[in-house]
């Protein structure tokens, strides 16, 4: 682990890895929302005639769905999609999503939350959702881990996952620089985001793919979930405390 740090540090050129704050994806990381995102996905694109299957939709994941279906409608009618037409499309997908019922939080979740608390560290929360049915669960589920200031969503961004403006966001919102946090993410797209971003990125493979789509996309560190995170997680941040 301290060689994994060790190298990253001399590719980014960053004398310490000082870390202050911890930027958190929200679905596949925080929330087992994947598989319904990928039914409600896969069930509104073909609606609209366009042929797509279930598993390619994890490989979208992380960009905004205004993205998505932009990228789809292309794909499918080679025209693009205008802003109001994405609208109702993602309403439509968002109405699927919501009547499969709430997405239990992921094994792990609170313990790694509560765990980044009690170090005195940031936390941060960078998703490509605009799922209000997700976003307003977190003080329910997990209770004075997330402030509204320190929120980055689809709302807020132009460009979205997997350009690193929404990690650079969260940098800015949590007021430090990118030696001084680390990610953790289970999407490609997002992964090459917090990558792109300068930032150590950790992810959990909570989705289908190999491990190696992780790693090509720029992740640090590929672990099984969050239970294994929790697991790790104090070794890994007594290895960047030994990094200053």
């Amino acid at each position: 682990m301290e060689k994994i740090v060790r190298n990253f540090l001399k590719r980014r050129g960053y004398k310490t890895l000082d870390l202050k704050s911890v930027l958190f994806d929200m679905d596949g990381v925080l929330y087992d929302s994947m598989k319904n995102h990928c039914i409600a996905w896969e069930r509104s694109i073909s609606e609209l005639g366009i042929e797509c299957t279930l598993e390619e939709f994890y490989l979208y994941e992380g960009q905004t769905g205004r993205n998505t279906i932009k990228q789809l409608i292309r794909r499918g009618f080679e025209r693009d999609a205008d802003d109001t037409e994405a609208k109702e499309i993602y309403t439509i997908k968002t109405k699927y999503f919501t009547e499969l019922g709430p997405a239990p939080v992921m094994p792990g979740a609170p313990e790694v939350l509560y765990l980044v608390k009690d170090e005195g560290l940031i936390p941060v929360l960078v998703t490509g959702s605009g799922q209000e049915s997700l976003i307003g669960k977190l003080e329910l589920n997990f209770p004075g881990i997330f402030v509204k200031e320190r929120m980055v969503t689809a709302h807020d961004v132009k460009y979205g996952k997997p350009n690193p403006e929404p990690y650079l966001m969260g940098l800015k919102k949590a007021g430090v620089q990118p030696f001084e946090a680390i990610v953790i993410e289970n999407a490609p797209l997002g992964v090459k985001a917090a990558s792109e971003a300068g930032i150590f990125t950790i992810a959990v493979n909570t989705g289908p793919m190999d491990d190696s789509v992780l790693y090509e996309a720029g992740a640090d560190i590929v672990l099984t979930g969050m239970e294994e995170l929790y697991d790790k997680l104090p070794q890994i941040i007594s290895i960047l405390k030994q990094c200053r």
